[in-house]
Order: structure tokens, then sequence, then C-alpha cells
């Protein structure tokens, strides 16, 4: 546990989503809170929160019930723009369905959004 922090974080989410929980509290990071902002953003969790401790800090995250699955992409695939599709059709179960997470140059964000600026980045997650 603890060797990928996004992929724990994720599964801790989908775990809580499933058997109906409202909250869930996920240790934090940068990279962390840019995939929550995300999910934010797109309605699969509700609203977050930075609760500090003497370590790194936590995140309180209120569920919405809305995750089928979600989870961490390993390895980190390098996506251009035109490839976009290819991994949809791999990570996603249907067209317009969920959301593949990117960093890119500017920024973290939905594939949704990089198609729309025209710019790749690497794969970080799937959320559906």
């Amino acid at each position: 546990m603890r060797h990928n922090l996004l992929a724990d974080v994720l599964s801790a989410i989908k775990n809580a989503d499933t058997i109906g929980k409202k909250e869930v509290i996920v240790p934090a990071s940068n990279l962390v809170r840019n995939v929550l902002n995300v999910m934010k953003e797109y309605g699969y969790i509700g609203n977050f929160e930075f609760v500090p401790d003497n370590k790194q800090g936590l995140f309180k995250i209120k569920l919405l019930n809305k995750i089928v699955d979600c989870k961490a992409i390993s390895p980190r695939f390098s996506v251009r723009y035109k490839e976009i599709e290819k991994y949809e059709r791999r990570f996603l179960p249907a067209k317009n369905v969920g959301i593949l997470i990117l960093t890119t140059s500017s920024g973290v964000m939905s594939h949704i959004k990089a198609k729309e600026l025209k710019i790749g980045g690497k794969l970080l997650a799937y959320v559906y």
C-alpha cells in the first residue's frame, strides 16, 4: 500500500461509494487534489475539504453515489491528441459515458477538455 497514492485513493472512493457511505477520508497530495477537482467538476463527487494532521494531511470527500467504477491507469500511458479516442474505447464502457483524467502541460483535466484544447498528456485515471 502507498506505492501509488492515486490508486489507493480511487479504490477507497469506489469501495465507500459501493457500500453506500456518504463520505470518505483519504490521504492528501497535490495530484489527488487536482484529480478530485476534475471528478467534482463532472459531478462524480461532492465537495471535499483538506483536513490538516501532523503529516501530509487528509481529504474529507462527500460522495454522491454516482460512481460505477474508478481506477488509476498504470503505467501512465503518454497519449497524443489524436489517440485519445483509442483509450476511450479501451477504458470507458461506451461513448460519452465517463471521463479519462489526464495530466497535461496545462494541468490535470478530463479527456473532453483535452480534446477541445487539442493537447495530449499522460493518462492518470478513468471514472464512470
